[in-house]
């Protein structure tokens, strides 16, 4: 079975899983990875301003094969560009960058304190315009998503959050179900950390025959929630895309779900210092 998609609430089409490049070099590293992914059937690729891999990323896209409008690009407004007028010439640079005419989703990359609701109306300006097709949020808490959209009109279609079964996020996932704004995982396998020698998510890898990181993928795809798993070698690329031939049983799921400790490899976003 192929990459399956979840429908936003302004009706946009967004594939379940993507290939995060986090950490990727520019040029020929990410490039490879990209190309990769879209070889064994990602249509997603998760790129971010910050991580200084668009132009590599845009390349990639050229050399494929693969048509624009069957791909979902997404990239990220970094801290230092929040504002009205600065977010619309950093969305500019991006879209040069990834040569690219339009993008599929927009994301605020952090919640910068007196500045993301001023950021979101530039945000809300290119879509109305269809330079993007869906805009959202990364890293909000519920009072940051609550406080947007009390002074917004079009309600984030994205919250792009740390995610992982020891970091399981249920309360802010149930004020976005509330709200329908669809959940992302960054970090989905936390980062290759000790999730993937848990005995419980190893014991259910063994039952399928699967790895420990296929198995954490199916806990967010059956969670309904977006995953964007991030890998440059080309057999775990393959691995990760590789997780829509089985299911975990209801029971295996409540397992997972009791892993959740509040356990972050990243910032907690209200201890990132934005100013």
């Amino acid at each position: 079975m192929n990459t399956q998609e979840i429908i936003l609430h302004n009706g946009i089409r967004m594939p379940n899983i993507g290939l995060g490049v986090y950490k990727t070099e520019d040029g020929v590293i990410v490039k490879q990875a990209v190309k990769k992914a879209l070889e064994t059937g990602y249509r997603m690729i998760d790129t971010a301003a910050i991580y200084k891999n668009e132009t590599g990323v845009g390349e990639a896209i050229l050399e494929s094969n693969v048509a624009r409008e069957n791909l979902f690009i997404t990239t990220k407004l970094w801290n230092d560009d929040q504002g009205y007028e600065s977010t619309l010439k950093a969305f500019d640079l991006s879209l040069k960058k990834l040569q690219l005419e339009y993008l599929d989703l927009y994301l605020i990359h952090w919640p910068v304190h007196g500045k993301y609701v001023e950021t979101y109306r530039a945000f809300e300006k290119l879509y109305q315009e269809g330079r993007v097709r869906a805009i959202g949020v990364c890293n909000f808490h519920v009072h940051h998503l609550e406080h947007l959209m009390a002074n917004s009109k079009i309600k984030p279609m994205v919250n792009q959050i740390e995610l992982h079964p020891m970091l399981a996020q249920f309360e802010l996932r149930h004020f976005c179900q509330k709200e329908k704004i669809q959940v992302e995982a960054w970090s989905p396998l936390m980062q290759g950390g000790e999730i993937l020698a848990n005995p419980i998510i190893t014991n259910i890898a063994k039952k399928y025959e699967k790895s420990p990181a296929q198995v954490i993928l199916r806990w967010n795809i059956q969670n309904n929630i977006i995953t964007i798993p991030k890998s440059i070698t080309p057999s775990r690329i393959v691995e990760n895309f590789n997780i829509f031939d089985f299911s975990l049983t209801k029971n295996e799921m409540m397992k997972i779900n009791t892993l959740d400790c509040n356990k972050r490899v990243g910032t907690n976003p209200e201890k990132y210092d934005l100013v």
